[in-house]
């Protein structure tokens, strides 16, 4: 099975995708965790990629989609795989076409006011890198790792100029890409202001009942 989920930071597109990966033994792979490698690393593109997402803006498309196509082409990728944080415009939608044939997208549909709160709201530890929200994960100490006992931070792009930013960019230029694969017979839409559980179930029995119509 190979899946691309689709929605605005703070869906859930994350945590979606790491389960239906194991749900389904197949390859999760988040470019946002490949770009943010790049970032520790501290490589020239990494501090590219820095400031880019700092501004709440998106990497190049010609530079995404070339470290997606490669990481196509590895072993672990043959059972399947999920696609998480791509593709995020039409370009990079219609050259994924080119060298991947996706069987489904799953848009996990989130209000912006739901997004607001919940990217406003997230803490994160700079040392073990354990999250938080504010309101829906505090920690037991206000502004304090639990595992840890760092003192926890806002990130650059959690902060509300840059959310509002990256919703204008993704009603630009992601929110067409649903349309791209409605045209396809290759959408299912759900929500994502339920809980976890209930929208991966959501998701799995989408997925059965487009099978069983088939």
């Amino acid at each position: 099975m190979k899946i691309v989920l689709l929605g605005v930071s703070g869906a859930g597109k994350g945590t979606q995708s790491k389960r239906l990966a194991k749900h389904y033994n197949i390859e999760h792979i988040s470019t946002g965790d490949i770009l943010r490698d790049h970032m520790a690393r501290k490589t020239e593109i990494g501090v590219e990629i820095q400031h880019i997402m700092d501004t709440g803006r998106l990497v190049s498309d010609e530079l995404v989609i070339e470290i997606v196509k490669e990481k196509l082409k590895g072993p672990e990728c043959t059972r399947g795989y999920i696609l998480d944080g791509f593709p995020r415009t039409i370009f990079q939608a219609e050259a994924l076409s080119g060298f991947a044939e996706i069987d489904k997208a799953v848009y996990v549909k989130l209000s912006d006011d739901s997004v607001i709160e919940r990217l406003t709201g997230r803490r994160v530890c700079p040392k073990c890198g354990q999250m938080y929200h504010i309101k829906n994960f505090p920690p037991k100490v206000a502004d304090i790792c639990d595992v840890c006992g760092t003192g926890l931070v806002q990130r650059e792009d959690d902060k509300a100029e840059t959310v509002m930013e990256r919703l204008r960019v993704f009603h630009e230029l992601t929110e067409p890409i649903i349309d791209f694969y409605s045209k396809r017979n290759l959408l299912l839409e759900v929500s994502g202001e339920g809980a976890i559980d209930e929208i991966t179930e959501s998701i799995i029995e989408g997925f059965q009942k487009t099978s069983n119509s088939q």
